[in-house]
C-alpha cells in the first residue's frame, strides 16, 4: 500500500509540474521571435513591421476564407499555432544583439523575424547563426547581409546594390528621353551599415555609367539637424541627389531642405523613410516629387489583388496600409510557415534546406513569387521607382510599369503651389 501511494505521489506530481504534463494535453505552439525598432527615430516603421508580422501569424492561426493566399485555411502549420515574442532594439546594433540573444536563450524561440534597421541584422543574425536559429530579414537591404556566408539566413527586400544600379539606369533614362543633362550626383545616407553600404554601392553604379559623384556626406542617424550637411550639399549643387535616409532623418532632411531653400533637379532616396506613408503624411505636400524605390503601395492594388484582404487585418493595428518594408515582414513569416510545412515540422536543418532549394508562392511579393538563392538572398525580389506626387506614390520606372509622367525637375520649394 505504501508504495501504491508512493506511486500515486509520483504520477500527481507528473501532472502538475511545469512541461510534465501528458504530451497530449499539451498545445503545439512554435515560438518566433521579432525584434524591431519599437522606440528611437524608426520606431513608427518598427512598429509596423512589429504589427506586419502579427498579422501573418493571424492570417495561419486563424481561418480567412476570403484570402486567396497559402496558410489562410485556419489548420495552423501542421497543427502548430504560432506565438509572438517581441522585442525592441531601439534602432541600435548592440541593444539588438543582446536582445536576439535574450530571444533564444530565455524565451525558447525557434527562430527570428527582423531588424529593419541592416546594423541591428547584421549582429543579431550572427547571434541567430551561432546559437543555430534561423533567422529571416523582411526588410534590411545592405547587399553584404547576404555575402557572410551564413547557413541559416534568409533576406527577402532587394538590396541597396539592386537599388544603386536601378537609380542610375533611370537617371541615364531621363537623360536619354529628356534630355535631361544630368551629370553629377550627391550623396548623403547614415553612417551606419545601411547607409555606408548603399552610398559604396551608389559609387559603383553611377560611375558605371558616367556620372560624378560631386558631394558624399554621412550623418549620424537620429541627428538632431541636418543644417551643416544639407549647406554642403547645396554648395556642391549636383543635378541629382541619392539618399540612404531612414525614419524621422528622411522627414529631417526635407524639412531641411526647404528651410534653406535648395532641392536638386531630382531626388532619389533608398527605402524608408521616403516610401513611409506615414512621413509622407507627416510632411504634406513638401513630400511631393521626391522619389525612390518602392516595393509596395496603395498604387500597386493592380499588380498585387491579393494584397487587399490582408491588408485589412494590417491596417485595423496600424491605422495605415502597407508599405514596402511592412510588407515584407509579414511575407517573412508566411514563407517561413510554408517551408515548415514542406519540411515536415521544425527541424531547423531540413526548413533551411527547403528554403534555399524552393520556389514559393508569394501573392503578397511584388514578382509574385520568393526563392532564395546559397546565401539566403531572394533573388525573386523585386521593386519599382516612384514618385509621390499630391501624396500619391506613382509609377514612374520602368516604363512599361509606369502610371504617371515624373514631374522634372523638381518644382523650387518657392515656386510649387501652396
Amino acid at each position: 500500500m505504501r508504495r501504491f501511494a508512493i506511486c500515486l505521489m509520483v504520477v500527481a506530481l507528473a501532472l502538475t509540474w511545469p512541461g510534465m504534463a501528458p504530451a497530449a494535453a499539451e498545445e503545439k505552439v512554435l515560438k518566433i521571435g521579432t525584434l524591431f525598432p519599437l522606440t528611437g527615430p524608426c520606431a513608427l516603421a518598427g512598429q509596423r513591421c512589429k504589427a506586419a508580422v502579427e498579422t501573418a501569424a493571424e492570417v495561419i492561426n486563424g481561418s480567412h476564407p476570403e484570402m486567396n493566399i497559402p496558410l489562410a485555411t485556419g489548420t495552423g502549420v501542421l497543427g502548430y499555432r504560432i506565438e509572438l515574442v517581441h522585442a525592441d532594439s531601439q534602432g541600435k546594433p548592440e541593444v539588438g544583439k543582446a536582445e536576439a540573444e535574450r530571444l533564444i536563450d530565455q524565451e525558447g524561440v525557434w527562430a527570428i523575424i527582423g531588424c529593419y534597421n541592416s546594423a541591428v541584422t547584421k549582429p543579431a543574425s550572427f547571434v541567430a547563426e551561432r546559437k543555430k536559429r534561423l533567422f529571416l530579414a523582411g526588410s534590411s537591404s545592405s547587399a553584404a547581409l547576404t555575402e557572410r556566408n551564413l547557413k541559416l539566413f534568409f533576406r527577402l527586400a532587394p538590396t541597396d546594390r539592386t537599388e544603386s544600379h536601378a537609380f542610375a539606369e533611370f537617371l541615364e533614362r531621363l537623360n536619354a528621353e529628356k534630355g535631361a543633362a544630368i551629370k553629377t550626383v550627391g550623396l548623403i545616407y547614415e553612417n551606419t551599415e545601411f547607409g555606408k553600404h548603399a552610398a559604396d554601392e551608389a559609387k559603383i553604379a553611377l560611375t558605371a555609367k558616367g556620372f560624378t559623384v560631386t558631394a558624399d556626406v554621412p550623418f549620424s542617424p537620429g541627428a538632431t539637424n541636418l543644417n551643416s550637411e544639407v549647406t554642403t550639399l547645396k554648395a556642391a549643387a549636383p543635378d541629382a541627389l541619392l539618399g540612404a535616409c531612414l525614419g524621422g532623418d528622411y522627414t529631417l532632411l526635407v524639412r531641411t531642405m526647404k528651410q534653406q531653400g535648395w532641392v536638386p533637379r531630382v531626388a532619389l532616396n533608398y527605402c524608408s523613410g521616403y516610401q513611409d506613408p506615414e512621413i509622407a503624411r507627416q510632411l504634406g505636400p513638401d513630400a511631393d516629387f521626391f522619389a525612390g524605390c518602392t516595393g509596395y503601395s496603395p498604387d500597386f492594388a493592380a499588380l498585387m489583388p491579393e494584397v487587399g484582404a490582408v491588408e485589412k487585418l494590417f491596417s485595423a493595428k496600424t491605422k495605415v496600409p502597407y508599405d514596402a518594408d511592412s510588407i515584407q515582414e509579414t511575407v517573412a513569416l508566411l514563407v517561413l510557415a510554408q517551408a515548415i510545412e514542406q519540411a515536415g515540422g521544425p527541424d531547423t536543418e531540413k526548413v533551411a534546406t527547403v528554403l534555399r532549394s524552393t520556389e514559393f508562392v508569394s501573392p503578397l511579393s511584388l514578382g509574385g513569387k520568393v526563392a532564395f538563392d546559397a546565401q539566403g538572398q531572394n533573388i525573386r525580389a523585386t521593386s519599382l521607382i516612384t514618385q509621390l506626387q499630391g501624396g500619391v506614390y506613382k509609377r514612374v520606372h520602368p516604363a512599361a510599369m509606369a502610371t504617371g509622367e515624373l514631374v522634372f525637375p523638381i518644382p523650387p520649394w518657392d515656386q510649387r503651389q501652396p
